[in-house]
C-alpha cells in the first residue's frame, strides 16, 4: 500500500515524526506523503506561553498535527498541534494502525500468491471500492466468514490466504452481565418461565441466558462495542419484563461488572 500524495491539503490531519526541536518550533516527517518535512511552530504547540518545547514534542516523538497552510511551489507545510481535537487525533491513529496492519497483511499475501506489486495494487482498489480502509476487509472475514469475498473476483489462492490472515485477528468484544430474578405463580410457571427466556435467546448468538437457581438466571450480552451491547441488553430486559408481567409473575434485574476482552475467531 504505497500510495503517497505529493503534498497534503489545508484543514488534514497527519501523522508526523518529529526530526529536530528548536527554540522556535518543530521540524517533523510526515511519513505518508514520503517524509515530506512540515515545520510545527511554537505559537502551534499548545495554548499560553511555552518554557519548555520538549515538554510538549520530543525527537522521535510521533504525533498527530493538523496542516494549517500549504505552500506548493516551495513544498512548504505548516502544521499544528493545539487546533487537533481528541476525536481528530483518536480517529487519526486508528487509520494508522489499520493501514500498517493491512500493509503486513498484503505483503502476506504477495508473498504467498506470487503476485506483482501492480496486482497487490489492483486488488487493494478494488477493496476500497466497498471500504474505507483495506483492513476493514480482513476484519470483515473474521466477523463474517469467507463469504464476504464473494463481491470481489479474487484468484482462489488469494481469497483463501485472505481467509487464513483473518483468522489471526483478535477482536475486541465487550460483555455485559447480570442476573434476571423471574417467577411466576401459575401451575405451569416454569413452562412459562422456560418459553420466555428461550425466545429472548433464540436466533441471538451474542445473547446467553443460564440457570443459576430458582428464581435466578444469568444474563450475558456480547457485541463489539458498550454502546451496542447496552441497547441489546435493554431489548432483551424489556422483553422479558413485559412477557413474565403479561403472565402475571415477577420481574427484577441485577446489574453486574462489564468487561471487555479480546476474542481471536478461527473459521
Amino acid at each position: 500500500m504505497d500510495d503517497l500524495k505529493n503534498i497534503p491539503e489545508e484543514g488534514d490531519i497527519v501523522f508526523a515524526n518529529v526530526k529536530q526541536v528548536t527554540n522556535h518550533g518543530a521540524y517533523v516527517a510526515l511519513e505518508e506523503y514520503g517524509d515530506l518535512t512540515g515545520f510545527l511552530h511554537i505559537s502551534e504547540i499548545a495554548t499560553g506561553w511555552i518554557r519548555n518545547i520538549e515538554r510538549y514534542v520530543r525527537p522521535g516523538q510521533k504525533i498527530v498535527l493538523k496542516v494549517i497552510r500549504v505552500n506548493r511551489a516551495r513544498s512548504e507545510v505548516d502544521l499544528s498541534l493545539k487546533q487537533v481535537s481528541g476525536e481528530e487525533k483518536k480517529s487519526k491513529i486508528i487509520e494508522v494502525k489499520k493501514n500498517e496492519k493491512a500493509n503486513a497483511f498484503m505483503k502476506i499475501i504477495q508473498d504467498k500468491t506470487h503476485l506483482s506489486k501492480e496486482q497487490i495494487k489492483e486488488i487493494e482498489e478494488k477493496i476500497l471500492t466497498k471500504y474505507d480502509y483495506v483492513y476493514d476487509l480482513f476484519e470483515a472475514v473474521a466477523k463474517k466468514g469467507i463469504d464476504v469475498l464473494d463481491v470481489f473476483e479474487f484468484p482462489a489462492d488469494v481469497k483463501k490466504t485472505i481467509e487464513v490472515e483473518s483468522s489471526k485477528i483478535s477482536l475486541a468484544h465487550v460483555e455485559i452481565r447480570g442476573i434476571i430474578e423471574i417467577s411466576s405463580y401459575k401451575p405451569n410457571g416454569v413452562d412459562i418461565i422456560k418459553s420466555i427466556l428461550g425466545n429472548v435467546e433464540k436466533g441471538n448468538t451474542k445473547i446467553l441466558i443460564t440457570y443459576i437457581a430458582a428464581p435466578k438466571y444469568r444474563l450475558v450480552v456480547a457485541a463489539d462495542n458498550f454502546k451496542m451491547a447496552e441497547k441489546s441488553l435493554n431489548n432483551c430486559i424489556e422483553k422479558v419484563k413485559l412477557a413474565i408481567e403479561n403472565e402475571e409473575g415477577h420481574f427484577n434485574f441485577i446489574r453486574q461488572e462489564s468487561k471487555k476482552t479480546q476474542q481471536q475467531l478461527i473459521h
